[in-house]
């Protein structure tokens, strides 16, 4: 099936795209994922972040598990359409699986990595047993 939008973008050989998740009232950058045709197309249809997770080989609807659902309020894709920009509202503050505002918590200092920003909520408090260290 045909889709001018989905069909404009640069799919990489795995049929997946990088997506950059940015909040969108302050410019903060939330986190980075991957999305196939299927997730791009539900995230258009449903107004709400939904990714491919490469380690669960499955859809991922950002906030299933958490409750810290990103609401798409604009997309848009780079000047090669083979990067896209999600700016969203997430919800509740946190959009890394590590309790914390964002996954671009590390600065180099030193030589060394630093944590720098606080984790807001324990991982074993937002997720069920086991689903904390989820990757993408």
């Amino acid at each position: 099936m045909t889709d001018p939008i989905l069909d404009a973008i640069r799919w990489n050989e795995s049929g997946l795209v990088p997506a950059i998740a940015q909040q969108y009232d302050t410019g903060r950058v939330l986190m980075v994922a991957w999305m196939n045709r299927e997730a791009l197309s539900a995230t258009l249809k449903e107004g709400r972040a939904v990714y491919w997770s490469r380690s669960r080989q499955k859809l991922w609807r950002k906030g299933e598990e958490s409750g810290h659902v990103q609401h798409l309020r604009e997309i848009r894709t780079d000047c090669d359409s083979d990067v896209l920009l999600l700016q969203v509202d997430q919800a509740g503050g946190i959009a890394c699986h590590t309790g914390r505002h964002s996954c671009f918590y590390r600065r180099q200092e030193g030589g060394v990595w630093q944590d720098v920003e606080p984790v807001i909520r324990d991982p074993g408090e937002i997720y069920a047993k086991g689903a904390g260290g989820k990757s993408v």
